[in-house]
């Protein structure tokens, strides 16, 4: 054996929910969800690059499924579920309470997600704290 690990894939994010956030894509939510913070908020502010990008995106979603899978640790935490709970409950705190994360979670739920800009930061670093929290727990 020559010491070399092979990355191995885990499933750690779902086409379905990409395609699912890929039909409100103008706004970015997609490229979010596969760790792409720099162009979800490009395509936020651009309607998905005037359409263009967006309908790109159609068929790039499996490649960037693929690279989220190698990319993010898998665990006990579920990416799906906590993608599903910031952008639905955001403003309550519910996926930080998910984490694990209960007085973030209970100061989101009393200041309406930190005033937005809390949500928003976890829009940009959601995947890299669940994946930090995923790799601690092994």
């Amino acid at each position: 054996m020559n010491g070399y690990q092979p990355a191995t894939r885990q499933d750690t994010h779902s086409k379905v929910l990409g395609y699912l956030l890929w039909i409100f894509g103008f706004t970015g939510a997609h490229r979010f969800y596969y760790g792409k913070p720099v162009t979800g908020t490009l395509w936020f502010f651009t309607l998905g690059l005037l359409g263009v990008g967006w309908l790109v995106d159609l068929f790039l979603i499996p490649a960037m499924d693929r690279e989220a899978d190698l990319r993010f640790h898998g665990g006990g935490l579920d990416y799906n579920l906590a993608w599903l709970l910031l952008t639905f409950l955001g403003v309550f705190g519910v996926h930080r309470m998910y984490q694990g994360k209960w007085i973030s979670g209970i100061i989101y739920l009393l200041t309406g997600g930190l005033f937005l800009l809390g949500v928003l930061y976890d829009f940009w670093t959601l995947n890299e704290q669940l994946s930090v929290r995923n790799a601690q727990r092994r």
